[in-house]
């Protein structure tokens, strides 16, 4: 009798090393299938939104399409419309990139605000009008007369 007790045990403890075999390779899979791909996901976007620049067209997860005028640690300063509204949102707030600036990766807030002080110039002057050449209304003499 207890060689029959002894394959009785041996049978269910080879069951139970079976079903935490399979609770165990469970949830590695799970891991694989959700915990894995989330963080690679997180790690994408925290990248993407560390990269964000002056200059930078943007889209907020509220669905403001907007131009990065200023950007700080924690904030960006954006503006928006043809009235051009400035407002400030966090940097979590930020959905995705449309269009990246062509500025160089590294920019001070000293920077950003010559850069506005600069775009206001240019707002403000007028637009010069070119010369024409003189060769050019001498052709044009020529050919009025002709007719």
């Amino acid at each position: 009798m207890k060689l029959g007790t002894i394959l009785l045990a041996t049978k269910s403890t080879t069951g139970f090393a079976f079903q935490m075999l399979i609770l165990v390779a469970f949830i590695i899979l799970m891991y694989f299938l959700l915990v894995r791909p989330q963080k690679k996901k997180e790690k994408t976007v925290k990248a993407m939104r560390d990269a964000i620049r002056v200059g930078d067209e943007v889209i907020t997860i509220g669905g403001i399409c907007g131009k990065i005028v200023k950007t700080k640690d924690e904030t960006l300063i954006i503006q928006v419309g043809a009235d051009k509204l400035k407002f400030e949102v966090m940097r979590w707030a930020v959905s995705s990139v449309v269009s990246k600036s062509n500025r160089p990766a590294e920019s001070t807030a000293k920077e950003d605000f010559d850069d506005d002080e600069e775009e206001t110039s240019r707002k403000s002057a007028p637009r010069r009008l070119k010369k024409v050449s003189s060769d050019k209304e001498e052709s044009s003499d020529d050919a009025k007369k002709s007719e």
